[in-house]
């Protein structure tokens, strides 16, 4: 059944609408004159993250995160870390391009993974290219076993080569699986997300004389409603989220829809009616650019703490750069000072002593300071 639009509730839409877009514009505007603008928005990076999977029930712990985007896990990953590290890394892909770039085709087809060739496919069909006699000796099962054994190495290859770049930080495109490698267990074989995408998209157009905000919430209504991927659901808000980049109203940020839904009870999200949804959402998106609003303006007040404890400090003080570390991450370990200001361990000590930073953690090994 196609998503219509028909029969929304304007007269008791508008009202949300109008308070939840003036304040998107009140953080927009304070974050584009903001002394801690890049810290500000790598922190919301993280707090979304860490939002999107317990919409989903899953618990992952911000400092978790935070160690092992900096590759310093204290222990073995689970796969719900993983997950919050994908919706990291997009967040991060997003809003390092244009802002029209994740709603175009391109920036579409990358971020749901339909971009770009299968390395092995294309192996295949360049080793058939050169093959010359190849077919003659089709027979041969020496030739055959060696074929296959080499397009198994260029496989592993490419595995090796991207997961290299996934750890050197580099911008690698998500990849898709073919439907028929999908495994039944768990990927429904029936579900045409290439259909619901269409569906979805076509909602993105036949809004487009909407405001922007309403827009926005229409949308997230009709990708819960469309149900369009089977195992990233997270990516939906961060489509929205890009669309108000794009009109302006989060220009210099990327908003975090899911922060903002955490306060919203599952029993306002999941309604029966759509009107009461579409409340719920935009009520989420609200409280998201209240909940930066507070988060700036803390920030705000630590950086100014600080700067005192770093003025008539030698021109070689390594205090400025902690300083800008500790605002650009929820917490920072021994481990990630010594990496980024290139300072021993004892050093890395010192200067969280000088500053004064607060031990989050309250254990004796892999420690962590942050600002409260």
């Amino acid at each position: 059944m196609a998503y219509t639009l028909d029969k929304l509730p304007l007269e008791t839409l508008i009202g949300p609408v109008a308070r939840a877009t003036a304040v998107l514009v009140r953080l927009d505007e304070r974050v584009a004159r903001s002394p801690v603008c890049d810290g500000f928005v790598e922190r919301q990076h993280f707090a979304d993250a860490a939002s999107a999977l317990w919409l989903e029930g899953e618990l992952v712990h911000i400092e978790d995160l935070v160690l092992h985007d900096a590759h310093m896990d204290i222990r073995t990953p689970t796969h719900e870390l993983t997950r919050a590290h994908a919706v990291l890394r997009t967040r991060r892909r997003i809003f390092a391009q244009k802002p029209d770039w994740a709603l175009s085709r391109d920036g579409f087809l990358a971020l749901t993974g339909r971009g770009g060739a299968m390395p092995a496919a294309g192996q295949k069909s360049r080793d058939g290219e050169g093959a010359g006699t190849a077919f003659v000796e089709a027979d041969d099962r020496d030739d055959a076993e060696a074929d296959r054994l080499a397009e198994e190495f260029a496989e592993i290859d490419a595995v090796l080569a991207r997961s290299s770049k996934l750890l050197s930080g580099a911008d690698v495109p998500a990849k898709a699986a073919r439907p028929d490698d999908r495994p039944d267990l768990i990927y429904d074989l029936d579900w045409n997300e290439e259909e619901r995408l269409a569906e979805w998209r076509a909602v993105l157009a036949e809004t487009r004389e909407q405001s922007v905000v309403l827009r926005a919430a229409v949308l997230l209504e009709a990708w819960s409603d469309i149900e369009v991927l089977q195992h990233a659901t997270w990516l939906g808000p961060l489509f929205v989220a890009a669309l108000l980049r794009q009109e302006g109203l989060a220009a210099h940020h990327l908003a975090c829809i899911h922060l903002g839904a955490k306060n919203i009870p599952r029993e306002r999200r999941r309604a029966r009616n759509r009107g009461d949804r579409l409340l719920a959402l935009l009520d989420a998106i609200h409280d998201a650019a209240v909940a930066g609003l507070k988060e700036h303006d803390r920030l705000v007040l630590a950086k100014s703490q600080m700067e005192r404890r770093v003025k008539q400090r030698r021109a070689s003080s390594k205090l400025p750069d902690l300083v800008e570390l500790v605002l650009s991450r929820p917490l920072v370990s021994t481990g990630m000072i010594q990496e980024r200001l290139k300072v021993t361990k004892q050093g890395a000590l010192n200067l969280v002593g000088e500053l004064g930073l607060r031990e989050m953690t309250g254990r004796g090994r892999f420690r962590a300071w942050g600002i409260v």
